[in-house]
């Protein structure tokens, strides 16, 4: 039945909504320029640069702190800020609060300089200069490693070459293992018409509109789609920021150095080396079974970038007794940011490291 001002309550609804978005480009009321200032807020201080990376530490909250100081590593193609959205939607900020020590190793942007730069930076030089420094800070021999994505495929390999009680635990999730259960990226890397070497050649890195293209193309419509459910929850102020935050970071892709891409493209990527233990770090072959310490993986239910079948098995790969294996549900992000992470991932994360910090 038409309103006492000729329109339907669902027409009503709808013009209201219009009214709400059109009102957001308004001088005035917040923009999405206003809602991207607090990214990266917890408090924290530069102790280490090198090149692109710096070592964050964040500034304790609690009295008394687990022993063993957690270090969170990056991947190499995202900005390290998914983990510290804002204030209330960050992982550093949760696991600051429930009593943990945390640093987090951010990789940085790669520029036309760095090009050259080789997973012998990453992980043979930059992630073993960091843990000292971690170490002098702190005053503790050892350290606990958390590695999202790619970042766990960097923990792991430093797991794997570090000397005996180095590393005192390692959780990593959403980490490839096994390439080929990530068809379509596979289908490139074996496609004799995709040439890897010329592309750095031409460009010297590969840039983030690139990699961003690379990911977009296994879900083509993921950000249309998005975007049409926000008008969903037009009305929902905490939604609205929430999404503006996510679709940021998400649009915020860094380039990758040119020969490290050419690493992971031919070893990683198309000859799976990482998973027959054959990739080298400065002459070092990278031997899974070398890790002993406790390991925890937590995979997304339905992450779409490191699908299931890319990340199942890894238990079988490592050597240590105390390790586990947790699906919860979320997507690649969604698993450490956002609602979903608040009330699964972070608290899993938490009581795990909490039994092996002391």
């Amino acid at each position: 039945m038409p309103g006492t001002d000729g329109y339907s309550k669902q027409e009503a609804r709808i013009r209201e909504a219009i009214e709400r978005v059109v009102s957001r480009n308004i001088a005035g009321l917040k923009t999405l320029e206003d809602i991207a200032m607090d990214f990266g807020a917890t408090p924290k201080e530069v102790i280490y640069s090198r090149a692109t990376t710096r070592l964050y530490h964040y500034t304790p909250t609690c009295e008394e702190v687990y022993r063993v100081p957690v270090v969170v590593v990056m991947s190499l193609v995202s900005r390290y800020y998914i983990l510290d959205l804002a204030p209330g939607q960050s992982l550093v900020e949760y696991l600051t609060n429930q009593g943990f020590d945390v640093y987090l190793i951010d990789w940085g942007i790669p520029r036309a300089e760095h090009r050259h730069l080789t997973l012998d930076h990453y992980v043979g030089e930059v992630l073993p200069e960091c843990l000292e420094r971690v170490q002098e800070e702190s005053g503790e021999p050892d350290v606990a490693l958390v590695g999202y994505c790619l970042g766990g495929v960097l923990s792991m390999m430093h797991a794997a070459l570090a000397q005996p009680d180095q590393v005192k635990a390692l959780a990593c999730f959403t980490t490839p293992v096994d390439t080929n259960g990530m068809r379509l990226y596979k289908a490139w890397a074996e496609s004799e018409n995709f040439d890897i070497d010329a592309l750095v050649d031409k460009l010297g890195n590969i840039p983030g509109q690139m990699m961003d293209a690379v990911l977009q193309a296994l879900r083509p419509l993921q950000k249309t789609a998005n975007r049409m459910g926000l008008l969903n929850h037009v009305e929902d102020d905490q939604f609205v920021e929430a999404h503006y935050r996510f679709e940021r970071w998400a649009s915020d892709q860094i380039p990758m150095a040119g020969e490290t891409a050419k690493q992971l493209f031919k070893d990683f990527l198309r000859d799976n080396k990482f998973l027959k233990n054959q990739m080298e770090i400065k002459g070092q072959r990278v031997d899974l079974t070398s890790i002993k310490v406790p390991f925890l993986h937590i995979a997304a239910q339905h992450d779409h970038i490191v699908p299931a079948a890319a990340s199942r098995g890894v238990l079988g790969l490592i050597g240590s007794e105390d390790k586990e294996e947790v699906v919860l549900k979320g997507g690649h992000v969604s698993l450490v940011a956002g609602g979903n992470a608040v009330y699964r991932l972070w608290p899993k994360l938490a009581a795990w490291l909490s039994k092996r910090c002391t």
